[in-house]
């Protein structure tokens, strides 16, 4: 799904480049009209842990920066690695992080062809979530998984740059400011759709399979079916959700699904298309929603890889959390 990421460059600074290539869909899906695909890059394939080699790399860079605070990085460059590389900087002292979960931390992303910054969320005072699991480089597992909260992490991976088209090796560092247990699926009081909607029905993981009815039309205003009533808080336009959702258009084709890649997604609904930041916000944490996206509210006349242009979309969304 395309979500949540700045554009070019800018989007390393982000959890998304944390994450393997291939987990999500070409095709698009709720996510930002301008962003690329929270693919990361061409250390995918790599073993689950990092080469000696590109440790010691690593462990050359001086990384200075009271706990809290935005660190610095003074390495010599170019700097360069053979795969995706981690390596942990200390141990924290909160809450233990356990596969699973989902932590909160701030990052920041540096090129090592020159060593200028190319973002921080610490600048924006928008720490970035992302659940731990096997969507995740494995190397990134290994200096995270048991660390606790406070732990930082200096995460290396080469890839192409965006703009020159030339190889690159981009330094992300980390540190982790909270840790939560979420649900694995919407949890709740069900709701009765109204008559004529596409019909939703969950496997026993919640997982959803959409039905659309023969000959159904796309209405021409947007469509936010409440399935299952969560009660949790209500999410507000300028959050940052965690979700599992699957998207479909209208002839049955699924061209993204967060259950298929096996873990739920976070992104800022300021960033993705208006049919979802409309249609969640004002929803509770916890419900099932099921949405049908007029084409304007969606990827226009443009579409978006899979998705052909002035198509109308039908997702359901579980709302795991909002912050």
């Amino acid at each position: 799904m395309k979500h949540r990421t700045l554009r070019g460059v800018a989007a390393l600074t982000l959890g998304a480049a944390l994450v393997l290539s291939g987990c999500a869909s070409e095709g698009g899906g709720s996510g930002d009209e301008t962003s690329s695909s929270p693919s990361a890059t061409d250390g995918a394939s790599d073993a689950a842990t990092s080469s000696p080699e590109d440790v010691a790399a690593l462990e050359s860079i001086t990384v200075t920066g009271d706990p809290g605070a935005e660190p610095s990085l003074e390495f010599e460059q170019p700097f360069e690695v053979s795969g995706a590389a981690a390596i942990s900087l200390n141990d924290g002292e909160g809450e233990e992080i356990a596969k699973g979960q989902q932590i909160t931390m701030h990052t920041a992303a540096f090129s090592g062809a020159d060593g200028s910054k190319l973002g921080s969320t610490w600048e924006t005072e928008s720490p970035e979530q992302l659940i731990i699991d096997d969507s995740l480089f494995p190397q990134l597992l290994d200096v995270v998984v048991g660390k606790k909260v406070g732990t930082r992490f200096l995460f290396a991976n080469p890839t192409t740059d965006q703009t020159t088209g030339e190889p690159v090796t981009y330094l992300t560092v980390a540190e982790v400011t909270e840790v939560k247990t979420i649900p694995s699926r919407a949890e709740g009081e069900a709701v009765t759709p109204a008559e004529g909607l596409p019909t939703v029905t969950l496997d026993d993981t919640g997982k959803p399979t959409i039905e659309i009815p023969e000959g159904y039309e796309a209405p021409a205003e947007l469509v936010a079916q409440t399935l299952i009533k969560g009660d949790g808080p209500v999410v507000t336009e300028d959050q940052t959700v965690t979700a599992h959702y699957t998207g479909m258009l209208l002839d049955g084709t699924v061209f993204d699904s967060s259950w298929d890649r096996g873990a739920p997604t976070s992104f800022s609904l300021q960033q993705v298309i208006p049919g979802w930041t409309q249609g969640l916000a004002g929803q509770t944490v916890g419900s099932q929603v099921l949405l049908v996206i007029p084409s304007e509210l969606g990827y226009g006349a443009q579409g978006s890889g899979s998705i052909p242009a002035d198509s109308p979309l039908v997702f359901v969304v579980d709302i795991l959390d909002a912050q």
